[in-house]
């Protein structure tokens, strides 16, 4: 299952700069195989199955990572990045 978290519950919106931070988060992710937090996520809604990351970074191997960026005004973005392999 894919694991799902939010860089922004702990950095707040850093404008133009939450792209660049969330796509550093990803990489360390693939790196140190550590998913992010997502912090403060007391009740997820039943209806939304997903693996959610609440309030405690979770060891887990990650080979590919999305960082999708929804800004003001329609500007919007996805990076993907993956693991480095010889």
């Amino acid at each position: 299952k894919v694991s799902i978290s939010s860089t922004k519950s702990m950095t707040g919106h850093l404008l133009g700069g939450s792209g660049a931070v969330e796509m550093a988060a990803c990489a360390l992710a693939i790196r140190d195989s550590v998913i992010p937090p997502t912090i403060n996520l007391e009740n997820p809604s039943e209806d939304c199955d997903l693996d959610y990351t609440p309030n405690v970074a979770r060891e887990k191997k990650v080979r590919v990572a999305v960082n999708n960026s929804f800004g003001f005004g329609g500007h919007n973005a996805t990076l993907v990045a993956t693991a480095f392999t010889d």
